[in-house]
């Protein structure tokens, strides 16, 4: 799929479709677990088959499991059947010499499986673009030595989270490309322990990681889609957007209204309906109001893309999933 293009059909369209971080609600209607979901690429292919069979999103997103390219790094994951994953401990520390931490080929944990997730649900799916998911490379350094214990090294030992840094975006650029060769139109990169960090930090250890993702695999045919879900994403945006991805996608933690304004007019920006507190515990009543407000605020900029702030939790009640899109199509209606 022409990437570019698709992105500017959605800014000259006068209604949005939505464009939620939505795949594991699918558990729901097939009757499976997470825990089962999450080992099998043929569970995980019908579950994005039936999702994009259910909602008119804008494109299809495959699954935020933000512990796979740690566990292919070694680190310890918990599985249960209706949450995502965990990653437990840590496998760098102050001590760690980097020149000992293997990158690890495409294919090892679970890796080998989500590719192969994508490779069988793309030609199912032709009516908009397959996103996959990667971590992005600092979220991915903060998970293989605890996320507090990253943002100590980050000035007590910077060389070694910079070794660190390497290794991580040598495999994410080798696992995004994978993707692209199974049949992906792009990834969805999650980097949300960035956005604990203030612009400084950002600039020097996150975006210029992000952006050599960014240059190793985004064309024409192939979008980066960058999600950061902190609360310092709006202090950030310059090195946010210094990365060059295709699109920007933040979390409720900040307000959508101030992002826009701080996005270039020709690139797109989704976001950002509470997930965990709208989604998964509102009602189908509080969803309609919290959609609507965002569009709002929000709708007069061409390039907003309504989404929720985050990946949508597995058992988040279909009724208020369902009122998410409708009441972004009442906002349209209405007008």
């Amino acid at each position: 799929m022409d990437m570019k293009k698709w992105a500017a059909e959605q800014i000259a369209a006068e209604r949005k479709k939505p464009l939620p971080v939505l795949s594991f609600p699918a558990v729901q209607m097939m009757g499976c677990t997470v825990a089962e979901l999450i080992a099998s690429p043929e569970l995980q292919a019908e579950a994005m088959r039936l999702v994009a069979g259910r909602v008119d999103a804008a494109a299809s997103v495959s699954f935020m499991d933000l512990s796979v390219e740690a566990e292919a790094f070694g680190s310890t994951v918990v599985v249960s059947d209706d949450e995502v994953p965990t990653v437990v401990g840590s496998v760098v520390d102050e001590d760690t010499d980097p020149a000992g931490l293997a990158v690890p080929e495409v294919g090892a944990g679970r890796t080998g499986l989500y590719v192969q997730a994508i490779r069988e649900v793309a030609p199912k799916i032709a009516d908009r673009p397959v996103l996959a998911g990667v971590i992005g490379p600092f979220s991915l350094a903060g998970r293989l030595a605890d996320v507090s214990e990253v943002m100590v090294l980050l000035y007590e030992e910077p060389e070694l989270v910079h070794a660190v840094l390497d290794k991580c975006t040598e495999f994410i650029c080798a696992y995004a490309a994978a993707f692209k060769e199974a049949g992906a139109d792009g990834v969805v990169m999650a980097e949300p322990l960035a956005g604990l960090l203030s612009p400084e930090l950002c600039g020097e250890f996150s975006a210029p990681y992000v952006k050599r993702i960014v240059d190793a695999v985004q064309d024409d045919s192939f979008a980066v889609v960058y999600h950061n879900c902190g609360g310092g994403a709006v202090a950030q945006m310059g090195e946010i957007l210094s990365a060059g991805a295709a699109a920007y996608h933040f979390g409720n933690a900040v307000d959508m209204a101030d992002v826009m304004p701080r996005i270039p007019e020709g690139v797109l920006a989704l976001g950002n309906v509470d997930p965990a507190g709208q989604i998964r515990n509102g009602t189908p009543e509080s969803v309609r109001e919290a959609t609507l407000a965002l569009m709002e605020s929000c709708s007069k900029y061409p390039n907003f893309i309504p989404s929720t702030g985050c990946d949508v939790p597995p058992m988040s009640p279909w009724e208020n999933i369902d009122a998410f899109f409708a009441a972004v199509d009442e906002f349209y209606e209405g007008k």
